[in-house]
């Protein structure tokens, strides 16, 4: 084995997850979107001041971090825009019932690339996408009524 492929091995045996993180422009907003309309868990938290700024929340075995902005920092341009993050699930379709039984507003699931996608747009524009393998056509539209 050359040198280059031990340092490749080496480095993708070190790499354990991806996580996104996202700026925030309400944190209590953010957290009632992800904990209590999403599900996710907080597990770490950092609280300057005793003030909620930052936070890592999981749901199975994936995981995002938000932090809110300060006032001063806050940018001029939209947030989210142009940000995706799709999480692979079991069952897509189980989590669009979930989430808007709990009033989160979610786009109708569709097929795409062989999966279920459900589409949601956290309070800062952020997209968020729950995807699960199907053997339903391209395209097809989940037939029961939106939420």
């Amino acid at each position: 084995m050359d040198v280059l492929t031990q340092n490749e091995t080496k480095i993708a045996a070190n790499v354990q997850q991806a996580v996104p993180f996202f700026w925030v422009t309400d944190m209590e907003a953010s957290v009632r979107y992800y904990v209590d309309g999403l599900g996710f868990k907080m597990t770490r938290q950092w609280t300057p001041e005793g003030k909620l700024e930052w936070c890592w929340l999981q749901n199975g075995g994936a995981a995002l971090m938000l932090q809110e902005y300060r006032k001063e920092r806050k940018p001029a341009s939209k947030l989210g825009e142009g940000v995706s993050v799709c999480f692979q699930c079991l069952d897509a379709l189980a989590i669009y019932r979930e989430v808007t039984s709990r009033g989160i507003e979610a786009k109708r699931p569709f097929v795409g690339n062989a999966m279920w996608v459900v589409s949601l747009t956290d309070p800062d524009g952020y997209k968020i996408e729950f995807e699960s393998p199907t053997d339903a056509p391209e395209e097809t539209v989940l037939a029961e009524p939106e939420a």
